[in-house]
């Protein structure tokens, strides 16, 4: 039977004490144990619209933190799997620390480079590996809290760049915090996006542009792992929606 999980991370860091952030080893052990349970891993968009039997897995990074190229990428080549990566564009053009709020306060602590961002060029070497690198809006706000004009902008811009960027088109998008409503999805659509990466407080039933993922943060061992990236947990989820 198909199953379809599709996994939300951020940073990785040996040292960073944030939610976001995960340890390599714990990224590590948590992929592991999916590869043991059978799942391959695919890149979102493919595990959005195509087919496909068996177990599949979906790991992607939003906000293209540095660490993903340096920590993430040699657990997932050594699994044989790629992965997909949300770039905000207006940090990937300037390659300057990601700042916006809730991360922001980090920068004036020890963990300030933290906040390095990937650039363009590393984007593209990912790409080259047969990573998906997709869209996560120009400055990484909260898109219901804006005007339609000010939405509009900051998903087609931001489209734009990513294909300009790696010289074909970008099909998906992920949405800042995870903030989406029916006009959000609607801007997405209207803008040229064929996939969104959801990341839902309330499970819903997946459509392409609005895509549920598990949300995995550092306080995840491998016991709630486990649990949360079980299926029966998230149809579960889907039933306590209805």
């Amino acid at each position: 039977m198909a199953d379809t999980l599709i996994l939300c991370y951020h940073a990785v860091s040996e040292r960073w004490p944030a939610d976001l952030s995960l340890p390599p080893d714990a990224l590590g052990q948590q992929l592991a144990a999916l590869e043991r349970r059978g799942y391959r891993g695919v890149t979102f968009t493919e595990a959005v619209l195509q087919r496909g039997a068996g177990r599949r897995v979906a790991v992607t990074f939003d906000d293209a933190f540095a660490s993903v190229a340096t920590l993430a990428l040699p657990i997932l080549d050594g699994l044989g799997w790629p992965a997909s990566v949300f770039a905000v564009s207006g940090y990937a053009a300037s390659g300057r620390p990601l700042s916006w709020p809730g991360v922001e306060h980090w920068a004036a602590t020890e963990h300030a480079a933290e906040l390095a961002s990937l650039a363009w060029p590393q984007l593209r070497e990912l790409a080259a590996r047969g990573w998906e690198i997709g869209s996560h809006s120009v400055t990484h706000p909260k898109l219901t809290q804006l005007p339609d004009a000010a939405l509009d902008a900051e998903l087609t811009t931001s489209r734009a760049a990513v294909a300009e960027a790696l010289g074909h088109e970008c099909p998906s998008l992920a949405y800042p915090y995870g903030d989406i409503d029916a006009r959000v999805v609607a801007a997405a659509r209207r803008a040229g996006y064929r996939t969104g990466a959801a990341l839902p407080e309330r499970w819903h039933a997946a459509h392409p542009l609005e895509f549920p993922r598990v949300g995995v943060y550092r306080p995840d061992d491998l016991r709630r792992f486990r649990v949360k990236s079980a299926r029966l947990t998230r149809a579960a989820r889907v039933l306590a929606k209805r």
